[in-house]
């Protein structure tokens, strides 16, 4: 799960697991592509926050 953390581990067009802001009860993963980088900062412990090709957004949880 840390490699999530940290933003240059991610890249645009990496396919990724995020947790949505809805499923972070639950912990339920979606797997999408990623569009943009949301988080500025180099680290965050929840994971880095990106926005799907799909528009979905949510903390990298997963790199695949």
């Amino acid at each position: 799960m840390t490699e999530g953390s940290y933003r240059k581990n991610i890249h645009t067009g990496l396919e990724v697991e995020i947790v949505l802001k809805k499923d972070q009860r639950t912990g339920k993963l979606t797997k999408g592509i990623v569009k943009d980088i949301l988080t500025n900062s180099t680290y965050h412990p929840h994971g880095i926050k990106v926005r799907l090709m799909d528009g979905q957004v949510g903390r990298v949880q997963k790199l695949n």
